[in-house]
């Protein structure tokens, strides 16, 4: 019988580690509460990537299994005239290279070439506030403290590079302190009822993961905030790297990170050679 992804992963119930994408996306979509903060995301195949560009105008194509942004795609299906051409294009971006191509046949071929054909995802796109016109997204750390109870232990704000798509700090983004980049968008009571929003649904995903995978003691949270201000649950990360809260002045709950690290047997290198300081 063939293997479905995910289902090899779940099966580890005593890991640390799952790396597995679509395992961890169907165990808190089985969450309503949680399901609502879930872009759209299916197994990517030939018909599936068509019906949700189709759909969402805009989707992000990435490896099952994948770190650090790496092989990440863009794909953007585009009407009207442009670059000489009258009709559709579809459009996809990895790194810092765009293509473009006049037919979904053509673009797909270059999509397969770069995939290999391994195990990729299609996701919704969510259109992410911006700081100074480059997407930011949330990262939130969450540890099993001492006492054995899950908690919200940092957040940190990850601008893209400005010739990316991801904002991972290995990608060569910047760091700001989260409620630094939500200001322009929400007064000062919104973003403390957003930070506590925030901090209440990655425990809320801990939880849930730590159900179905019992071993995991950290965890690394991506959250897209979109135009309305709504946390969209990106990517869930069962071996988060605190690097860039280095960069933060306020290093509060860098500290507090290695604290409960070493509380569970665990320490950091804490070396970032690609992530950025944000200047204020």
């Amino acid at each position: 019988m063939e293997q479905k992804p995910g289902e090899r992963a779940l099966g580890r119930k005593g890991s640390r580690r799952v790396a597995d994408k679509w395992a961890k996306s169907e165990v808190l979509r089985g969450d309503v509460g949680l399901a609502r903060h879930l872009p759209q995301t299916k197994v990517m195949t030939e018909k599936s990537l068509d019906e949700m560009l189709r759909k969402w105008r805009m989707v992000y194509v990435k490896p099952i299994r994948g770190s650090q942004g790496n092989g990440v795609m863009r794909a953007e299906l585009k009407s009207g005239s442009g670059g000489g051409r009258v009709g559709p294009r579809y459009v996809y971006q990895l790194g810092e290279t765009r293509r473009t191509f006049s037919t979904y046949a053509a673009f797909y071929r270059s999509i397969l070439e770069v995939t290999k054909r391994q195990g990729y995802l299609v996701q919704k796109g969510i259109r992410m506030l911006k700081h100074g016109g480059r997407p930011f997204d949330i990262r939130l750390v969450m540890q099993r403290s001492p006492r054995g109870v899950w908690e919200a232990t940092g957040t940190l704000g990850r601008v893209a590079h400005p010739r990316k798509i991801v904002t991972n700090g290995s990608q060569g983004g910047t760091i700001y302190p989260t409620a630094y980049l939500l200001k322009p968008f929400a007064s000062k009571a919104l973003r403390s009822g957003m930070l506590e929003g925030m901090d209440k649904l990655a425990i809320r995903v801990a939880k849930r993961l730590h159900g179905a995978y019992p071993g995991i003691k950290e965890l690394g949270l991506d959250l897209a905030i979109d135009r309305q201000l709504k946390p969209w649950i990106l990517e869930v990360n069962t071996v988060p790297d605190p690097c860039p809260f280095t960069l933060l002045e306020d290093q509060s709950m860098l500290r507090k990170i290695v604290r409960y690290a070493k509380a569970y047997g665990k320490t950091y290198r804490l070396q970032c050679k690609k992530a950025k300081r944000g200047k204020r």
